[in-house]
């Protein structure tokens, strides 16, 4: 994918995983397969597929470069993570870091990395396996994380009846051990081209990333919305999201946002062009994917 500019900024998706990876009934409580032929247009080939009836979801990382740094936003699910519920991300091994070197930056030149939230397919980067110990990744960057996020998820690994967090335990602890997390509550700017705002629903702490420079901006917008039919119907809940009512409130914000601004929306799992305009119509929203 050839870099977007926005602004002075540029924007290039590294990748780890784009398949037919989840099926649609069980992600969506709506979905049919009237909603499918109705949408099957602009679907096929790239958000949906009709061999296996999955939707198609791309698990990748946004690498930002603006005003001198080098921003890595969601770190994907990893490799060498153990993730049993997940089959298609247990033990993985994919050249992630070879695509963010043909993008031009290694680890170690990461400045900065942003989670939208502490899910499992968005902190498996965060760290490496080094003799059988889990260790940051970015060596010299420091992790940016929401505080209700970090808070939620650490709850959640000290419930006996959830149990031990895996991801938590393997790709968030250790950066905070490490002394390489920095923990941000509410709107934070991180400079003055990244801003850090509170979505919360898809998760508690769940984040947007808002990009502005000379006059373009685009949205990084993680989980709040999964899939480009949510653009159309953007009611629709997928079934990991924590809070229904405010995931519902979040992604309508995000929408609104980027029609009103002419932001781009960059989201985390979005099939190819992986990125689009968003145009209001009325009460209704129509993702340009061109």
């Amino acid at each position: 994918m050839t870099p977007i500019r926005v602004g002075a900024a540029t924007v290039a998706r590294i990748e780890e995983s784009y398949e037919p990876n989840f099926d649609p009934r069980l992600v969506f409580a709506e979905w049919s397969d009237d909603v499918r032929d109705a949408h099957r247009d602009w679907m096929v080939p790239n958000h949906f597929d009709v061999a296996t009836g999955l939707l198609k979801l791309s698990v990748h990382s946004w690498l930002v470069r603006v005003g001198g740094r080098n921003v890595l936003i969601d770190a994907c699910v990893g490799n060498h993570k153990p993730r049993p519920r997940f089959p298609k991300w247990h033990l993985m091994e994919t050249p992630y870091l070879d695509r963010l070197a043909a993008a031009g930056v290694r680890p170690e030149a990461i400045d900065v990395v942003m989670c939208t939230h502490l899910h499992s397919d968005h902190v498996g980067w965060n760290t490496r396996l080094d003799d059988g110990r889990w260790v940051p990744t970015f060596p010299n960057a420091r992790y940016v994380f929401s505080r209700a996020d970090y808070d939620y998820h650490r709850a959640l690994d000290a419930d006996p009846a959830k149990g031990p967090q895996a991801a938590f335990r393997d790709s968030v602890l250790p950066v905070v051990e490490a002394g390489r997390a920095e923990m941000v509550d509410g709107a934070h700017a991180l400079d003055e081209h990244l801003v850090v705002d509170p979505h919360p629903g898809h998760t508690p702490g769940t984040v947007a990333i808002r990009l502005a420079s000379r006059g373009e901006a685009a949205l990084f917008s993680g989980d709040i919305l999964h899939h480009a039919i949510q653009v159309h119907h953007p009611d629709w809940n997928s079934s990991f999201c924590a809070d229904p009512a405010a995931a519902r409130r979040s992604r309508r914000r995000v929408l609104e946002h980027c029609a009103g601004s002419g932001a781009l929306l960059m989201p985390a799992h979005f099939g190819a062009p992986f990125v689009c305009r968003i145009e209001s119509r009325g009460d209704r929203f129509i993702p340009h994917l061109d």
